[in-house]
């Protein structure tokens, strides 16, 4: 390697460089910030460590068994009528007399994982929902080998039941055992862009209108209501606010959520726990919202992005806090260690507010719309707004043809059932395991990390300024303001430490701010960043000494 390769670039030093950078989404600027990094792992004696996203470096093993067994079940089912033998072209399985032959397969092989899944996911299902065997399992069956298209599209008709099932439990539901409407999403991604498309395409939002964010939160949340097709005004909400004795508890002042009583605020997006604070909205700031909605906007729209509740003990999601007025999207990416599935599930109970201002929109609107799904039924005014999510996936058109693959509803369906029928056996360990590396993180800064219930923890956003206050004074923090851009924190961690952390302020964060995803490393790998945060914050305090002499 060349001298001139291990030449810190000259854009790292420029200011004008820095302030340019700041403009982009977080994530965009994790490409150089990686750059950075990996030029001087190679230069250096550092470890490469990239904490920069949220995708987890574990997976829950035990329902892949299943789902890879039960593909091994359904091709003998496949094979049962052969139309070309030498080239295994074969016939789509049938249903009659499936479940006794599912049943003799699961003996063949009870004592690997995959079966004792499975059969557990049967049992459940035939005795506690008395559903059907044979039509259980043909679903099953059908679905894995993705050789029909999903049907019902919004979500195949037992996955949604065990999916559901699971929502009540990782949600905090309890004992209400309504039945929510499920659509299976591409990730929550999807599901996201679906939502925002329909409640244009249906008149529930509309250029100019009012939406709320509650901040800091995931930087799609931030970037999609300013796009020009939407042109909606957005009302931060913030959680920057300092507690007592100058630490963050990333909680919502009263006079912020009162933001969300004037009526022209039409809906609310919500990432609980947040991203990337990773902490849960506290039964304080809850029992406000259900105030602000019971005394001022009654139809108040919330969308609830809640990836990261089951990373909290007792979580309780607004889908059953305020299930009028809620629709909820859960993503099984982080949990179960699964991004590269793409499987999400939004849930909207049959009675919402969704519908409510549909049915109260004005009779021109109402001719639009019924215009607009006419291809789909004769009565267009009945399709619940649930479904039109599902037609406007594919602009109405294509609606036969929407829905989630099939194979990944399956591996989904096991996900559920297993994390739901190990509930807890599965949480407290990867609780566990999370907090590990938060303290990891935090031990080795020398900085406090307030003990906290509704703290997740899966990722941690340490403002930065707020220790440079407490261990070097006002002066010092004036210094930092005056002569450095905030991204340069993370510039240098990449460029000095090989260590690749975001900048907070991307998303709506303190501006010094920097996120830390606790997810995708090792453990002793939180120990060297959080010796490499405090390095990199007293480098700053030394040139701050030099500048005074």
């Amino acid at each position: 390697m060349n001298d001139t390769d291990c030449e810190k670039p000259a854009f790292t030093k420029d200011r004008n460089y820095e302030k340019r950078l700041e403009g982009m989404s977080p994530f965009e600027i994790k490409n150089t910030l990686i750059s950075l990094a990996e030029r001087d792992a190679r230069c250096s004696t550092s470890t490469f460590l990239n904490a920069g996203r949220g995708n987890p470096n574990w997976l829950l093993s035990y329902p892949r068994k299943a789902f890879f067994l039960l593909g091994d079940f359904a091709m003998e089912e496949a094979d049962r009528v052969k139309y070309d033998d030498e080239w295994g072209i074969v016939a789509s399985p049938s249903s009659k007399g499936i479940a006794e032959r599912f049943r003799a397969f699961i003996a063949q092989h009870k004592d690997e994982i995959g079966a004792k899944v499975l059969n557990h996911f049967y049992t459940y299902m035939t005795t506690e929902h008395k559903i059907d065997p044979d039509e259980l399992v043909f679903e099953l069956v059908d679905g894995i080998l993705g050789d029909h298209y999903p049907t019902p599209p919004r979500i195949l008709k037992y996955t949604e039941i065990i999916t559901r099932d699971y929502l009540r439990r990782a949600m905090g539901g309890g004992d209400d055992m309504t039945e929510y409407d499920i659509f299976a999403t591409e990730g929550s991604t999807a599901g996201m862009c679906y939502m925002f498309e329909s409640l244009k395409q249906n008149f529930l939002l509309n250029r100019g209108d009012k939406i709320a964010l509650l901040t800091p939160c995931f930087t799609p949340y931030l970037e999609i209501p300013r796009l020009e097709q939407f042109g909606l005004e957005i009302v931060n909400v913030s959680a920057n606010k300092i507690e007592k004795d100058g630490y963050h508890d990333w909680q919502f002042p009263e006079e912020e959520i009162d933001k969300l009583r004037d009526p022209a605020v039409k809906a609310v997006c919500i990432t609980n726990p947040s991203n990337p604070p990773s902490v849960c909205l506290s039964k304080e700031v809850l029992d406000r919202i259900v105030d602000v909605v019971k005394h001022d906007n009654p139809e108040l729209m919330i969308m609830t992005d809640d990836v990261y509740g089951t990373f909290v003990e007792g979580f309780r999601s607004l889908m059953y806090v305020l299930p009028y007025n809620t629709i909820c999207l859960y993503s099984f990416s982080k949990y179960f260690g699964a991004t590269g599935w793409r499987v999400a599930a939004m849930a909207l109970r049959p009675d919402n507010v969704f519908d409510a201002r549909i049915a109260a929109l004005p009779e021109d609107k109402k001719a639009a719309l019924n215009k607009r799904y006419e291809s789909l039924t004769l009565d267009p005014a009945s399709i619940k707004f649930i479904d039109r999510l599902v037609a406007d996936s594919r602009l109405v058109g294509l609606n036969h043809t929407a829905g989630l693959s099939t194979p990944q509803q399956i591996q989904m369906a096991l996900f559920s059932a297993f994390a739901y029928l190990h509930h807890d056996d599965i949480q407290p360990k990867l609780i566990a395991m999370i907090q590990r590396r938060l303290n990891n993180l935090w031990n080795n800064t020398g900085f406090t990390l307030p003990p906290d219930p509704n703290r997740a923890g899966y990722y941690s956003e340490i403002d930065m300024m707020v220790w440079a206050k407490k261990f070097y004074g006002e002066d010092f923090a004036d210094y930092l303001n005056k002569n450095y851009e905030p991204l340069d924190f993370v510039i240098r961690m990449a460029n000095e430490t090989a260590i690749v952390l975001l900048n907070g302020d991307g998303f709506d964060g303190p501006a010094w701010s920097v996120r830390a995803s606790l997810a995708n490393l090792d453990d002793e790998a939180y120990l060297k960043i959080g010796t490499a945060i405090r390095k990199i914050l007293d480098d700053y305090h030394a040139k701050y000494l030099a500048s005074n002499k």
